[in-house]
């Protein structure tokens, strides 16, 4: 760091306060291979508590907020395969005494030393135990953000282009028609400039909940944006502003465009490209996602994979960013050997594992997650023999589809 981490990377260290005070982890950068559930790169902290760590394993980028354990120790792990790096992270620690735990200048404390970033207060969904979080909104600024569901839109920063007020938590909701894609496209764009955009900054995510799906991008600073495309139909744009410096804001327009119809292809990093571009022999995609062929079916040609109720899948795999059935199947390979094949609980883990990382191809177009249900009964079947194993159950079950509809989901 600030150099991109090295492949095949295990780097675990053990900090130790002494008693009775307790570890306070700040991540100061996060750059490591996304998305959620972190399956392949990760940073972990682990406390030596009986308190269980719910949300201890982080990966894309954006920083987490300040961790307040509640251990005199604590084992901070980061692990990376062998394919796609970042440039990591950074974070410091420092001992606190039991009841003085505090967070950021930027963040909300809640149920005696939680930390929330910005985005979490106020959002309509309780993130607290003691429901703090959603206490006191009346001042928050309730002129902005909303449900977008025509064709194109226009959105803004509240009284652009005077500066926005303070304390702001402005989402839009951003959907359109089945079959098109959103491109979204800054105007005018002037942010308080920070190193890292924790004050005041727009985020946008590749879905229609920002607990779910790809984060497009965070900006902060007067540097306009490029254009961002979704991968599907929503998108959901969040803007936040502090009590501190306030600038004029942004403006932005979004479109739908018809997948069968556009003149330009989203990398997956959100980047718009002509579509004379796609398969030129050149990688213009900093992924090389312009260079594989479009999503069409395929037979699924991972022997561990063979056998499910579909044989047909399609790549590149957008949810975990792999490129191709080899790409998927050296991933599996690591999680038969050192997982799979040892666990009681094989067949279930194996529908999930390999609905996630080949997908099942709908005749309809595109691919389909595996159902919820699909993950439920595996995490209720392997997660206790995989917490054995000192392997963190690796999935978000709460982001697949709730739904037993073939047609929105697979049962592999």
């Amino acid at each position: 760091h600030p150099g991109s981490y090295p492949p095949n990377s295990l780097c675990v260290w053990m900090i130790r306060v002494p008693p009775p005070s307790l570890v306070q982890i700040h991540v100061s950068h996060l750059a490591v291979e996304g998305p959620s559930p972190c399956l392949f790169d990760w940073l972990e902290v682990q406390e030596q508590t009986e308190f269980v760590c719910l949300t201890c394993r982080f990966c894309g980028n954006v920083a987490p907020p300040t961790l307040n354990t509640n251990s005199s120790t604590v084992w901070v792990t980061f692990h990376s395969d062998g394919t796609i790096a970042g440039t990591g992270f950074t974070a410091q620690y420092r001992a606190v005494r039991p009841g003085h735990k505090s967070c950021s200048r930027e963040e909300f404390m809640c149920d005696g030393g939680r930390c929330l970033l910005p985005v979490s207060v106020c959002d309509g969904r309780q993130n607290c135990h003691d429901q703090t979080d959603e206490a006191n909104c009346s001042h928050k600024h309730k002129e902005c953000g909303g449900q977008m569901t025509g064709p194109h839109g226009y959105l803004s920063s509240p009284n652009h282009p005077k500066p926005y007020p303070h304390q702001q938590l402005c989402v839009w909701y951003i959907s359109v028609e089945e079959g098109h894609v959103i491109t979204l496209s800054f105007r005018n764009f002037s942010l308080e400039t920070q190193d890292v955009c924790d004050f005041d900054y727009v985020e946008v995510h590749d879905s229609d909940d920002r607990g779910a799906g790809r984060v497009l991008g965070r900006f902060c600073g007067t540097t306009v944006p490029t254009d961002l495309t979704s991968s599907g139909p929503h998108m959901t744009v969040v803007f936040v502003a502090d009590e501190g410096v306030a600038d004029s804001g942004f403006n932005a327009t979004y479109r739908a465009v018809s997948v069968l119809d556009s003149d330009q292809f989203a990398c997956r990093t959100g980047e718009c490209l002509p579509q004379q571009w796609l398969c030129d022999g050149w990688n213009d995609c900093a992924d090389g996602a312009d260079e594989h062929s479009s999503s069409s079916c395929e037979f699924i040609e991972v022997e561990m994979c063979q056998g499910l109720s579909y044989n047909l899948t399609s790549f590149p795999n957008i949810w975990l960013s792999i490129a191709d059935q080899r790409e998927a199947a050296t991933l599996l390979q690591q999680y038969r050997v050192k997982v799979l094949m040892e666990l009681a609980c094989f067949n279930p883990l194996q529908r999930l594992v390999c609905g996630m990382f080949l997908p099942q191809c709908s005749p309809q177009g595109g691919v389909l997650q595996p159902c919820r249900s699909v993950c439920s009964l595996a995490e209720q079947q392997c997660s206790q023999a995989l917490d054995l194993l000192s392997f963190s159950w690796p999935f978000n079950c709460h982001l697949l589809p709730d739904s037993q509809d073939p047609m929105e989901c697979s049962l592999p």
